[in-house]
């Protein structure tokens, strides 16, 4: 019940709320209609997800918790998310994710969302934030030729294979996210791990298989030579991989 009046007092555009707990192995998603959450306190226990929409752009936390293995997972978004904490406790192998979603042949790849974190007061072995882009769609595969016709004794002559068709290009990788990093001046610098890459570009299709030519037929009064086969089908190019995105490391 407490945890529906607290979900119930997002739903506004900038919404307030005393404290949200994501129990252990869980996964909750905060609603998608508020772009500025303030907390008192947020706590996602270990192996639990929290999900933030891309129409959320600032999350104002006053204390932040984060289990063994836990997650705050950020939707892709053309706008930075914003996240202040005054103090923050992340557990072993803990992680915020803001990576881009992968292309479809539909859809191109997306990139990482750009962050923003001020983290006032920071205790934890490891400060890792994923904003990598999403990988490219491969290339779609060419189809193969279809297979001559062959010869007949009323018809002398067998058919060609047809040629197999081109495979698609890959398609490319989307960018890493900007991120910067507000945080104290004594956190060491060999703990913050942030992963911007680029996505990975889509794999080249595959051609498509030559068609074979139509069998030949030995007849009474004539034989009938098999007819030509095909040719395959050429690779399509691989993707490109996405640009590499940037990471600012500010000290407070």
């Amino acid at each position: 019940m407490r945890k529906l009046l607290v979900l119930a007092a997002l739903f506004s555009p900038i919404a307030m709320a005393q404290t949200i707990s994501v129990d252990a192995n869980s996964l909750m998603r905060l609603p998608g209609n508020a772009s500025v959450v303030q907390l008192d306190r947020l706590e996602v226990a270990d192996y639990g997800t929290l999900l933030i929409p891309s129409s959320l752009t600032e999350l104002n936390v006053g204390e932040l918790r984060l289990g063994h293995e836990a997650r705050i997972a950020i939707v892709p978004g053309e706008q930075e998310l914003r996240l202040y904490a005054k103090h923050v406790q992340l557990g072993a192998g803990s992680q915020i994710t803001a990576r881009g979603a992968p292309g479809t042949y539909q859809k191109p790849a997306l990139p990482g969302r750009n962050l923003s974190l001020q983290l006032q007061s920071l205790s934890a072995q490891e400060l890792s934030v994923d904003a990598r882009g999403g990988a490219g769609a491969p290339g779609y595969f060419g189809l193969d030729g279809a297979n001559g016709k062959a010869a007949g004794c009323t018809w002398g002559q067998a058919g060609q294979g047809a040629d197999g068709d081109n495979g698609g290009d890959g398609h490319d990788g989307a960018a890493g996210a900007q991120v910067t990093l507000q945080l104290p001046r004594d956190f060491p610098a060999q703990q913050i791990k942030v992963r911007v890459e680029g996505g990975a570009g889509g794999q080249a299709g595959t051609p498509g298989k030559a068609g074979a030519g139509g069998a030949g037929k030995g007849c009474l009064v004539y034989r009938a030579e098999g007819g030509r086969s095909g040719q395959p089908g050429l690779p399509g190019q691989p993707g490109v991989a996405g640009a590499a995105g940037t990471v600012s490391v500010q000290r407070l």
